[in-house]
């Protein structure tokens, strides 16, 4: 009669058969795991004393023991600490691998074109690096209205198209009329318009890198970036005072982490359309 158990059940092995394999994977800083017990989501940001803490997309961090109990791509792993000696994975502002002596392509006739000087610094210092590698080149856009006329004096077609990020695009706004008009043009096919919901891209940055509870209300019918900086208690008289303002706001911006998600969605929207083959 056949043994369904086998010939000898205690033999070498035993203990293995059927058991679930479990990964295991360093827990380098920016890793992205899901907490099984509870879906917590997030990035590592530090690893001591036998634990690791994650922060999520909104900025919440949690620490965690060492060992089982994680998950990455809805595959369960064991989370150990970094070698010591293993260099961490680099990674640009925007959150992305940074290649390893990647130079600058020759830049590609699509663009991203960002209205608004002080956005245009913002999506250069977070995602510049990445930019480069693909060779999209961001301009600065004066003004929405500006629009029309650059796509009359430079069309967009199926090889140059063309990314344009807005400030405060809401429905029933000045911006999102001129948007629609624009994107039922003749141009509309090769062109992409997106925006944040905010006044100004300042808002962008979340309070929380500013190291404040939220950004201030500022009355109708006053000035906004004006009404910031008084405020806060900053000199606002003058054109310089404001520049001076925002550089200081830019400077807390590290990487993606400080910026709100409302933005960066809308911004590697942009990156997908002109990269597009």
């Amino acid at each position: 009669m056949d043994d369904m158990y086998g010939s000898d059940v205690l033999g070498a092995g035993w203990r293995e058969r059927g058991a679930v394999h479990v990964a295991t994977v360093e827990a380098e800083r920016e890793l992205v795991v899901e907490v099984a017990v509870d879906g917590f989501c997030g990035a590592v940001t530090r690893v001591q004393g036998g634990t690791v803490e994650l922060e999520d997309f909104h900025g919440r961090k949690r620490l965690f023991p060492l060992g089982g109990g994680f998950m990455i791509d809805g595959k369960p792993v064991r989370l150990i600490p970094p070698a010591p000696a293993k260099q961490a994975t680099k990674r640009t502002a925007s959150g992305s691998v940074a290649v390893a002596d990647q130079r600058a392509r020759i830049a590609l006739p699509s663009r991203i074109l960002v209205e608004g000087k002080h956005d245009a610094e913002l999506v250069e210092k977070v995602w510049g690096a990445d930019l480069r590698v693909e060779g999209v080149a961001v301009e600065f856009l004066q003004g929405l209205d500006k629009l029309e006329e650059l796509l009359a004096s430079e069309p967009p077609n199926a090889t140059r198209r063309y990314g344009v990020l807005v400030d405060h695009l809401v429905p029933g706004s000045k911006e999102s009329r001129i948007a629609d008009a624009i994107m039922r043009g003749p141009h509309g096919r090769h062109l992409k318009i997106v925006g944040h919901p905010f006044i100004d891209v300042w808002q962008c940055v979340t309070p929380k890198t500013l190291g404040i509870t939220r950004w201030p209300e500022i009355p109708r019918g006053t000035d906004w970036k004006t009404g910031i900086c008084k405020a806060f208690g900053w000199p606002y008289e003058t054109q310089g005072d404001t520049g001076r303002a925002w550089q200081f706001i830019l400077s807390k911006v590290n990487s993606y982490r400080d910026l709100e998600p409302t933005l960066l969605g809308r911004v590697e929207e942009l990156i997908d359309f002109v990269t597009a083959d």
